[in-house]
């Protein structure tokens, strides 16, 4: 039986990114058996892949490594994931900011980043 996270990631590797929604429609992540709360079971939809930044932590390693950082992005469908925000510096990266995700890689497997979106 293949579990919801090994769906997930296959489905990321297909090109595809999919959240979970409970019955009452709430999204659900990161991906589970169940609903949280109920038990009762979720259904799989295609994410819109957009969000608003939530909150944006900065890490400064010891040089030579550059700073990264951890981005909470709020999906419009309600849920919130950690993820990486690519083309980014600490002056341009904002709470507040719109993202669109897409699907990279990191050591041979697929990978969920975003971009911010252009502002119009």
């Amino acid at each position: 039986m293949t579990g919801p996270e090994e769906l997930w990631r296959d489905a990321l590797a297909n090109g595809r990114f999919l959240l979970q929604r409970t019955d009452d429609g709430q999204a659900v992540f990161p991906p589970r058996a169940v609903a949280p709360g109920s038990g009762t079971p979720l259904e799989w939809i295609e994410a819109s892949g957009r969000g608003t930044i939530y909150s944006v932590s900065w890490i400064y390693p010891r040089p030579p490594a550059p700073p990264y950082h951890v981005a909470l992005i709020t999906l419009d469908e309600g849920a919130r994931l950690m993820s990486r925000v690519l083309d980014a510096t600490p002056e341009a990266l904002a709470i507040g900011q719109r993202v669109k995700a897409f699907i990279g890689e990191s050591d041979g497997a697929p990978l969920l980043l975003f971009r911010r979106e252009q502002e119009e």
